[in-house]
């Protein structure tokens, strides 16, 4: 029988553990799910044969070691700073590991260990990262098959809420990390254009967005994601002039959200000094421009004059939905803008027990083949069963647990080290399954010549 040893039972981890679950008879496999909250993973489980739930804490290494000592693969749902910890336990005791999140420099460092025991660190094996990567790697094969030349990839996803479900003036509910939506796209945004590398910094990237249609569902703003250019050598795509990947909102959210990052309320660098003592407005009123004497204009005014819009614009009754302007109490002491900007979002931004949230991503690629400029469009929408079964738990866990399957059943035993699932052995067989597990892309192509859309 081979063990399957899971790390976090969190709402990413749901689709993880009922996949496992579901084909352990089928494989002979025992599911064994740690969190810091047993109860939490026992419900997961829940109450399977060929399931056990248990305590687990990260920072316990001789906990780790004697967990991992006992399993054959490792599939760590843990936030993206601790996997190292897990990693370093599974070089140990000779285990491979698959995760869903980016691999850091402390991951990437473990490679020659991985490398010279014959064993696999998947990393990058969920959603964004993951999908991505898998099916722009499937696109661009097809494209480089039939001889066409890539000019341009443009890759998009976003995290968002079902139409069905979009009830709010900012047409966004947390369905994943809050805090991570605060500090999305915090640093400077680097990606290739026209054979040049661009960056943005990050007082302007929700100004630089392209809009995308999808039919029947929307239409959705994209922002550049912090590193593009990395992903040039390993999608070995060095010959493509124009690359950038990001992250989409329904449209009039990055305006709004820049209102935002403009005051400076999504820093969370430093305290506001007693802040519970104090209103929005106050906070408000603090990180606006010092006003004159004489000016006895509303706090709304002159905070769309601020931001540079009309006092009765779209993006002020945003602000207005949102409270700013009600002499609302802070809740939190001496907490940093960011904090007491996601304890308003939090409340408000709340997914209700009936909302369905939604995986959108785009892949667009230009290309000419026999001197015609092509586009090629892939889409791929998912809507979660609701605030429970969700679409993000079902793209993150589903290939993490495709990919732990596959290490299993002996499929990738020649892959060894710290990789992503950029390789066909991976992508191929993963993209199938996930295909027939509700995620699928819709692909059209359009000759730019003629502008003849040909659906394929």
């Amino acid at each position: 029988m081979k063990k399957i040893l899971i790390l976090g039972a969190g709402k990413s981890a749901t689709d993880l553990i009922r996949y496992l679950l579901e084909h352990s008879q089928t494989f002979d496999w025992e599911i064994i799910v740690g969190d810091l909250d047993k109860d939490l993973a026992a419900q997961k489980v829940g109450g399977h044969p060929r399931g056990k739930a248990i305590y687990y804490n990260v920072m316990d290494a001789d906990l780790t070691d004697q967990l991992v000592a006992q399993v054959d693969v490792v599939a760590s749902v843990l936030p993206a700073k601790l996997h190292y910890l897990v990693a370093e336990a599974c070089v140990k005791h000779g285990r491979h590991i698959v995760t869903p999140s980016y691999i850091s420099a402390k991951d990437k460092a473990m490679d020659t260990d991985f490398r010279s025991k014959g064993l696999l660190f998947m990393g990058e094996m969920g959603l964004d990262p993951g999908i991505d990567h898998m099916s722009v790697m499937q696109m661009l094969g097809e494209v480089r098959h039939i001889g066409g030349k890539v000019q341009a990839i443009r890759s998009y996803t976003g995290a968002l809420i079902a139409p069905e479900s979009n009830t709010n003036p900012w047409q966004y509910k947390f369905t994943w990390a809050p805090m991570n939506v605060v500090l999305a796209g915090q640093g400077t945004a680097q990606y290739l254009k026209n054979g040049r590398p661009k960056y943005i910094p990050y007082n302007r990237l929700f100004e630089l967005t392209e809009r995308y249609e999808v039919d029947g569902i929307g239409s959705f703003d994209g922002y550049a994601n912090r590193d593009s250019l990395s992903y040039l050598n390993k999608y070995n795509i060095a010959d493509v002039p124009t690359f950038i990947r990001g992250t989409l909102r329904y449209s009039g959210y990055c305006e709004a959200w820049n209102a935002f990052v403009k005051l400076g309320w999504t820093n969370n660098t430093f305290p506001i000094i007693n802040s519970d003592t104090l209103t929005y407005n106050d906070l408000l009123e603090a990180f606006l421009p010092s006003d004159s004497s004489e000016d006895r204009r509303p706090l709304d005014v002159r905070m769309a004059d601020f931001i540079g819009t009309p006092p009765d614009s779209e993006l002020m009754y945003r602000m207005r939905w949102l409270g700013l302007f009600d002499q609302k109490p802070i809740k939190k002491a001496n907490a940093t803008p960011a904090q007491i900007l996601l304890d308003l979002l939090e409340e408000k931004w709340q997914l209700g027990t009936e909302d369905k949230d939604m995986i959108v991503m785009i892949h667009q690629f230009d290309y000419e083949l026999h001197e015609q400029s092509f586009c090629r469009q892939s889409t791929m929408v998912m809507k979660g069963k609701d605030h429970n079964n969700t679409a993000i738990a079902a793209t993150v866990g589903f290939p993490m647990a495709i990919m732990v399957k596959l290490i299993l059943t002996g499929k990738v035993d020649h892959l060894s080290g710290v990789k992503m699932p950029i390789m066909k052995e991976v992508y191929e067989p993963c993209l199938k399954e996930l295909g027939e597990l509700g995620v699928h892309f819709q692909e059209a192509e359009t000759s730019k010549d003629s502008s003849q859309k040909i659906q394929l």
